[in-house]
């Protein structure tokens, strides 16, 4: 195909006017200039190595074979020295070899902005963590600092020991619970509190350069109930000042009358300063500082004396009194004494600090801002605790509570759901209407696209994880020191490898190219993929998907009448993974290694793994399909709980909470026996003993499941199940045109169905189907399955005439071509065939020639609340897969572009 017939044709070459349609709406430059990374070394993701330099974990890919099993590594800083280095396994791949390892480099090592992993042995590191373990206690000594944790009681950590001296002790996680979701004269709600109870204390890495405790347990009320369980890990690097805390709990309430009005971490910060060398800080947006004593000395009537007034502003000790003016130093007592301080952010775009020097008097307020951070420091001139919450605004409604700063111990608590905000309430939304039949709830998804089923809007087994930093200091530390240690508590740095190494590693079946502008009709492409992820960004913002359960998600279709997404409109409202946006992401940053491509899966991930998903009750292992609400669609599905979606940011950055998600879906598939996906439009199953298990989303999933886990294990159990389930679906004549199978979770064992005729779903392929065969055709010979494959590649898009035929017969629903053009591809590369190559890239362009032409138009009052960036024409399932296919076919047949 030459260019004119590509143009003539369509893709995004018709709108190749990029630039101009760009830069006449005043928009941001499209292609950024890229960082620097190359081949055969790593970098930071953001581009620059952090000034503070707290510790850092990673992942690290390997190609087949060129790493064995015990084989050492080392890592070579900018400087060429060898710099100590921890490393693990996280992956391997069927001849034994290692596909991915996990590395950890102590604290306040410099790495430079570029460095190296070879092979050969790590230095030791000048601090090494010392462990001591005991049946009451696990002590944990980086050289530094120590923390000492209990395995059993309400205190998850007893103390923070530094110089010989305890700085904080006794934390624990704190709750209050409300019996109605108002709390007022008129509803006159109950309220109780509860805190933490610890189950079982594991010490899951003991050093010598990263450590990490594992803490699960449920929180426990006055009057005995234990609920909502916790799983908390506690990290420390050798070297470091920092604790580092992952919290994730479950939520098993009950959604009438279980109303959470408050969750936190609170711990105690001794004080041995006098009160006007104690220091109060909040680190506010950006290196904006709220920063006072608990007794101030500036301001007043009589002046102190410059150095006093300086050493107080500057959180270091003040001189002794005697050097202070004698007309202050003798009336401290008649300084107001402030203990109590409280930073809110409720939402968003907005937060509040108040003062008040005693419960039972007026709060002060104290000032206002946009967006804090979240960190802040309690202590004194010879220390304290300088802690923080990541994605602190994000995550609203939030608060930090210092209380008795006046006092000898002093308390913290940081709220991930702030006790000034309403009542958590997970409730479904709507009352039902009178959907009591499925003929009613399958009438009324034709209006609101929502599948809805009464008890199936269940909050019930969603979790949410929230992770925290506990910076143990021999003192007060500078204004700038703070700010720093903030931007590491915010936007935690990550280590990745260059975008070229990704690719010659073979991971992820190397489904995916280095970005390529040759030519303008791959410069076009390359345009519309940047674009993408520069446009949900904004929308993020501009539509402020923010808020506990909602962040890292994105909306599922727009409204282009109200210039709004769809919020509020049954299916098409918060996206719940709909037609693989995660994925979509995790490979576009696979190539480029862009840093807003990056946080923006990261953030997704990090939601998705744990609100869309749920990790108890009878929908365990399942995840719900898109509503207004994430939990609120009766559809509950493998498609959304599979570990296609997951393992990129496990594999990328060894995160132990997704490692957990990742073995809770291992049998998920199990689930298909208690809930068939397809009640309410089922037909007669021929085999009423086995349940169902459709060879698109369901086997995709369940075979992600199971890869997953035999790539991180290494357990052959796995292995057999893909092999077995890959044989019975070569085997059949219709192979993935069969369309479903029966199916016996126990023994894993797929069935055919009898007189199963040739049938094909527009939706089988585009949840990671595609994407998992790859890797299993590349991991796993099967050669009837790689066979049936390719069949159903080769025909989904085919004229009615070919697949008539083949089958006999031509198929309807066969839609969503673009998404497919990559199937298409996937046969022509495999097959060589280049005829089909042109034909994937005339799928590409089919449904995009002329049609849309990227770029925003801006919307502002009063037709809206707020300006926002507006492209009416994009939905969030063809943004996904357009990018899938884009990327894709770049990889798999960029010569049939050319």
């Amino acid at each position: 195909m030459n260019r004119r017939d590509f143009i003539k044709t369509g893709s995004l070459a018709a709108s190749l006017p990029l630039a101009l349609s760009m830069a006449t709406q005043a928009q941001t430059p499209l292609v950024k200039k890229p960082i620097t990374r190359q081949t055969g070394t790593l970098s930071w993701l953001e581009g620059k190595e952090p000034q503070d330099k707290a510790g850092t974990t990673w992942g690290q890919p390997w190609a087949k074979g060129q790493l064995k099993a015990g084989q050492s590594l080392r890592l070579i800083n900018h400087k060429g020295d060898n710099v100590p280095l921890q490393t693990w396994n996280s992956a391997f791949w069927p001849d034994g070899s290692i596909k991915w390892t996990a590395h950890a480099v102590p604290a306040n090592v410099s790495l430079g902005e570029q460095f190296k992993l070879e092979k050969g042995k790590s230095a030791a590191p000048k601090l090494p963590i010392k462990v001591k373990q005991s049946s009451s206690e696990i002590v944990l000594d980086n050289g530094v600092f120590s923390c000492v944790f209990g395995t059993g009681g309400q205190h998850i950590i007893k103390r923070l020991e530094r110089n010989g001296q305890v700085i904080g002790q006794n934390a624990k996680l704190v709750g209050l619970r409300q019996s109605l979701p108002q709390h007022d004269a008129e509803y006159n709600a109950a309220v109780e509190s509860f805190e933490s109870l610890i189950h079982k204390v594991t010490l899951e890495q003991q050093g010598p350069i990263r450590a990490t405790v594992k803490i699960e347990g449920k929180h426990s009320t006055a009057s005995g109930r234990e609920w909502l369980p916790f799983t908390l890990r506690c990290y420390m690097y050798a070297g470091g000042e920092s604790l580092r805390i992952s919290h994730s709990f479950i939520y098993d309430g009950e959604d009438k009358s279980d109303f959470i009005r408050g969750l936190g971490l609170r711990f105690e910060v001794v004080q041995r300063d006098a009160l006007y060398n104690r220091h109060v800080r909040f680190v506010g947006e950006n290196d904006g500082l709220w920063a006072e004593s608990p007794q101030g000395i500036t301001g007043l009537r009589r002046d102190p004396g410059r150095a006093v007034r300086d050493a107080q502003i500057a959180g270091i000790a003040t001189p002794p009194l005697s050097e202070w003016d004698e007309r202050v130093s003798s009336r401290m007592h008649w300084i107001p004494v402030w203990n109590d301080f409280t930073l809110s952010q409720l939402s968003a775009n907005g937060f509040a600090i108040k003062k008040r020097t005693k419960a039972g008097h007026a709060w002060i307020d104290s000032d206002q801002g946009h967006r804090a951070s979240g960190v802040s420091y309690l202590g004194g001139a010879s220390g304290g605790i300088l802690f923080g919450m990541r994605d602190f605004w994000q995550l609203h409604p939030v608060q930090i509570d210092i209380r008795n700063a006046g006092s000898d111990v002093a308390q913290a608590t940081m709220w991930f759901w702030s006790p000034d905000a309403p009542a958590m309430d997970v409730r479904f939304y709507h009352d039902g209407m009178g959907q009591d039949t499925y003929e009613k709830q399958l009438d009324a998804l034709n209006v609101t696209y929502e599948d809805y089923e009464p008890g199936f809007g269940s909050a019930y087994g969603v979790a949410r994880t929230s992770e925290f930093t506990l910076a143990v200091l021999a003192a007060t530390p500078s204004r700038e020191q703070t700010i720093e240690l903030a931007k590491s508590i915010r936007l935690p740095a990550q280590v990745i490898a260059a975008p070229q190494d990704y690719l010659a590693s073979g991971v992820f079946a190397s489904l995916f190219s280095l970005p390529d502008r040759s030519t303008p009709e791959k410069a076009a492409i390359e345009d519309r993929l940047a674009w993408q992820v520069e446009f949900y960004k904004k929308q993020v913002d501009q539509h402020h998907w923010y808020g506990f359960w909602n962040y890292g998600d994105i909306m599922h279709t727009y409204d282009e009448d109200r210039h709004v997404w769809r919020y509020d409109i049954g299916g098409y409202a918060w996206d719940n993974s709909e037609l693989s946006p995660d994925l979509w992401l995790w490979l576009a940053f696979l190539r480029s290694g862009d840093a807003d491509t990056f946080r923006l899966a990261e953030a997704m991930t990090r939601h998705n793994r744990d609100v869309d998903i749920y990790h108890a009750g009878q929908f365990k292992g399942l995840g719900t399909r898109h509503n207004v609400q994430h939990w609120g669609c009766s559809a509950k599905q493998l498609r959304i709980s599979t570990a296609a979606y997951r393992r990129f940011h496990y594999y990328l950055t060894a995160d132990e909470r997704t490692g957990d998600v990742l073995n809770e879906v291992i049998n998920a598939d199990e689930a298909l026996v208690t809930l068939n996906a397809t009640r309410k439009v089922a037909q007669h199953n021929p085999m009423p003993n086995y349940a169902k298990i459709g060879v698109g989303t369901d086997f995709g999933s369940a075979a992600a499941n199971w890869l997953t886990a035999w790539e991180r294990t290494g357990d052959k159990q796995y292995k057999t199940r893909l092999q077995n389930a890959m044989q019975v679906i070569g085997d059949h004549p219709q192979g993935f045109f069969a369309g479903a199978f029966a199916y016996e979770a126990k023994t894993k064992t797929l069935l055919p169905y009898p007189d199963e005729g040739p049938s094909l779903s527009h939706l089988s392929s585009v949840f990671g189907l595609i994407e998992i065969c790859a890797e299993l055709n590349q991991l796993i010979d099967v050669p009837q399955f790689k066979a049936a494959w390719l069949k159903y590649g080769r025909f989904y898009s085919a004229s009615k005439a070919e697949q008539e035929a083949e089958f006999g017969e031509s198929f309807k629903g066969n839609s969503l071509t673009v998404a497919h053009s990559r199937l298409t591809a996937y046969v022509a590369m495999v097959t060589g065939d280049k005829k089909l190559a042109q034909r994937a890239w005339q799928e590409f362009g089919k449904e995009w020639g002329g049609k849309k032409t990227i770029g925003t138009a801006p919307v502002s009052g009063p037709a809206v609340l707020n300006p926002i960036d507006e492209a009416a024409w994009v939905s969030t399932n063809d943004a996904a897969q357009w990018g899938l296919a884009a990327i894709q076919n770049l990889a798999l047949v960029p010569a049939a572009l050319d």
